[in-house]
């Protein structure tokens, strides 16, 4: 493993366990995911810097939208739980930064009424690909 893994492994756990010690200003939702295109987007149109180069982003669901207050917010996320075993990776949490509205989103959700919506890539780190959504635990930078 090389020191660069290593230290990504050590701040995911670090960062999970402060998230685990503030549970209480967690929120608990679901996550589905999307696939491109990704553009235009209700946040940002076309812009191609709106993408954080790790593709790490999502759109946020009514939950969370706020009438576009969302734009640009960051978010930890964590997979919690899903209706088949071993769907999670929990250990392994993410930072998005939300970019679109799920409802107005060009590409469709994997999931009708996530709470968040998230990259392919996002997504993918946190849970099995093949599932359609997870339970989410989640919390703004």
């Amino acid at each position: 493993m090389s020191q660069l893994q290593q230290l990504l492994r050590h701040s995911s756990i670090l960062i999970l366990v402060v998230l685990l010690l503030r549970q209480s200003n967690a929120d608990v939702g679901t996550a589905g995911h999307y696939d491109p295109p990704y553009t235009p987007t209700a946040c940002f149109g076309y812009d191609p810097l709106q993408f954080p180069s790790s593709f790490l982003f999502a759109a946020a669901g009514e939950g969370i939208w706020d009438n576009g207050a969302a734009c640009g917010r960051q978010y930890w996320v964590r997979c919690i739980s899903a209706d088949r075993p071993k769907t999670c990776n929990p250990a392994q949490l993410v930072q998005v930064r939300i970019v679109d509205r799920a409802l107005s989103a060009v590409s469709r959700s994997s999931s009708d009424r996530a709470t968040v919506v998230l990259s392919k890539t996002a997504f993918e780190a946190i849970a099995n690909p093949s599932a359609s959504s997870v339970n989410v635990e989640f919390v703004q930078v």
